[in-house]
């Protein structure tokens, strides 16, 4: 499923116009996002928790070559899954 199908399907489920459902999908993307840029955590009980980890610096080969590269720290998004999406989806 892509963005435009995710849309279609909130739209239809709600029963809100596309464009309402697009807007109400945006702002949530934007929000989650935004939160994770301040270093915070957004937890949705029975879906799963989106967080933000620490990445140190490394040193790493690549495949091809074997020619080492210096890897920098970064931070990264991370999810992890709720209990209650990881039993639906069993």
């Amino acid at each position: 499923m892509n963005k435009t199908e995710l849309i279609d399907a909130i739209a239809t489920k709600v029963g809100l116009s596309k464009k309402d459902a697009k807007s109400a999908l945006e702002a949530t993307i934007e929000t989650v996002t935004e939160t994770l840029k301040k270093g915070e955590s957004v937890a949705l009980i029975g879906f799963g928790t989106f967080s933000t980890a620490a990445r140190a610096a490394r040193i790493a080969r690549v495949p091809g070559t074997g020619k080492e590269v210096k890897v920098p720290a970064t931070t990264v998004a991370k999810f992890k899954v709720g209990k209650a999406l990881k039993d639906a989806v069993k």
